[in-house]
């Protein structure tokens, strides 16, 4: 969608002034509020709550999808993650990094697959892959569902 900002392009082109298509989205927290005011612009409903937004279909990450990914997985096995790219290396520099030592190792990791470009997409699909399937995060289970 090249962002959250995009919402309402794709629901004019997709939801039911358009296409007509069956939708569902996944946002980070602090989209929600482009989510919500995209989804009542498009005439999905209006006052949307949480609840109202997961009804139709879209789904709110606590923080974001790396979030959601890093807590189901737990750091080790990301850290293997990044092992086997290539790339632990370049983490276990990035924790030493002042703004980022001490901190919780799952915020590391989230800050670390945002930084570099194409980090975010590449890392997403394996994480996907190593996740195990009876611990999929609400917000991806909750679209996947609905799709």
């Amino acid at each position: 969608m090249g962002g959250a900002t995009n919402i309402s392009s794709f629901l004019d082109l997709f939801g039911p002034r358009g296409l007509d298509v069956r939708l569902a989205g996944l946002c980070d927290a602090a989209e929600e509020g482009d989510f919500r005011r995209g989804l009542e612009r498009a005439g999905l409903s209006s006052n949307l709550s949480r609840a109202d937004m997961e009804a139709l279909g879209f789904y709110v990450c606590v923080a974001d999808l790396e979030d959601e990914l890093i807590r189901a997985l737990g750091a080790a096995s990301v850290e293997e993650i990044l092992d086997a790219q290539g790339e632990l290396g370049s983490f276990r520099i990035f924790q030493k990094q002042p703004a980022w030592r001490g901190r919780a190792t799952k915020e590391q990791l989230r800050r670390f697959m945002g930084s570099g470009a194409g980090r975010k997409i590449r890392y997403a699909r394996l994480l996907i892959d190593a996740l195990d399937l009876t611990r999929v995060p609400r917000p991806l289970e909750g679209v996947l569902a609905h799709v």
